[in-house]
């Protein structure tokens, strides 16, 4: 028995290291780490690359300190923009940066209620499932030579997962049984036929422009230029398509707290309602990954030798970043639209120009191939 589990450990040992990131600035640390015994399957396992993509960054590691970041940063800007103070008795000496921290730990503590006309097991287990469509495209982004399950198709299996988020936010409507998570419901409805349409459209115009689903390609044919020089009509319809996919003002439709607060959510409370509430910023997290790579040239920037296979996941991170907290602002400057202002943005305005950035990323695609 001992046998078999040190051939075991030793049968993992050799495919873990087989595949580690190389870091040299913490390589010293790393090799003295890896003389240790069973220690050095667990450093393996931390730096093997798939793990690392999926795990650490940009996976689950840098997503949850993004929520934990994102969370209060909108409503520290937003209330400055108008003139307030925001988040500040949580951890006052740091300006209330734990707040979202609390906020969490306040949820996981509180009763989640189930009021009787709910569809019970529907209602529980959704915003678990939920995030089943959120998560899964983690595995197949890449950032540098760090990727989960590496496929030539991992642009199209992230829209398609992105794609399937918004069924479980109306299902998690209707497992309500409420009149005002049902509004929200169908708005939310409403607003996923009006985007899905002009982003899958953009998508795919960088697509035929780069000539790959692969993310590597479109990585490498930004070398010189980035995608949104290259085809800036596509730029602009996505970026308008995330921020009404993940129900950001001013397309807040689906949630608009004046009217029926907080939508197809408004019956959760407890840990639920925590689960719940980050599907948004999750998406965009998401999204914008998808964003950085079609369009800014993913995890390329200046190479430092000391960080190594780093580099890649930290541009990556950093690009993101920036790019959230440039969406953000557009919470705080502009008023809500109605529901069919928002449609008729997305079957009119939007819906033209990803055709015509179709037309310009075929175009390119031809003549650059």
């Amino acid at each position: 028995m001992v046998v078999m589990i040190a051939d075991a450990l030793n049968y993992f040992y050799e495919i873990f290291s087989s595949n580690m990131m190389n870091i040299p600035l913490i390589a010293p640390i790393v090799d003295y780490l890896m003389k240790i015994p069973l220690i050095n399957i667990l450093v393996a396992l931390i730096l093997w690359k798939p793990f690392f993509a999926v795990i650490i960054m940009p996976g689950l590691g840098v997503l949850t300190l993004y929520l934990l970041y994102i969370v209060w940063y909108e409503r520290k800007l937003t209330a400055r923009i108008q003139w307030r103070v925001g988040p500040l008795e949580v951890a006052r000496p740091i300006r209330g940066a734990i707040q979202a921290l609390a906020d969490g730990i306040r949820y996981f503590f509180q009763e989640a209620i189930v009021h009787r006309e709910a569809h019970r097991p529907y209602f529980v287990q959704l915003p678990i499932l939920a995030f089943i469509p959120v998560l899964l495209p983690i595995m197949f982004i890449p950032a540098g030579s760090a990727v989960g399950i590496y496929t030539p198709n991992a642009i199209q299996l992230t829209v398609t997962f992105i794609a399937l988020i918004p069924i479980t936010i109306v299902a998690i409507g209707w497992a309500s049984n409420s009149r005002f998570a049902y509004i929200g419901s169908v708005r939310e409805a409403f607003m996923y036929f009006a985007y899905e349409v002009p982003f899958i459209i953009a998508v795919i115009s960088m697509i035929f422009l780069y000539g790959s689903g692969d993310a590597y390609v479109a990585v490498e044919k930004q070398s010189a230029i980035p995608g949104a020089l290259l085809n800036p009509i596509a730029f602009i319809v996505y970026l308008i398509a995330m921020l009404m996919a993940t129900s950001r003002l001013p397309f807040e439709i689906p949630e608009a707290d004046q009217e029926i607060a907080f939508g197809p959510f408004v019956e959760y409370s407890g840990i639920l309602f925590g689960l719940v509430m980050v599907l948004a910023y999750e998406k965009l997290y998401i999204m914008t990954l998808l964003f950085t790579i079609l369009f800014l040239g993913g995890w390329s920037g200046i190479y430092c030798p000391l960080l190594g296979d780093l580099n890649g996941p930290l541009w990556m991170f950093i690009k993101t970043i920036v790019v959230i907290s440039i969406l953000v602002i557009v919470r705080s400057i502009y008023a809500r639209y109605r529901l069919d202002q928002a449609l008729r943005i997305g079957w009119t305005s939007m819906l033209a120009l990803s055709i015509v950035a179709l037309v310009v990323g075929g175009a390119l695609g031809v003549w650059l191939s």
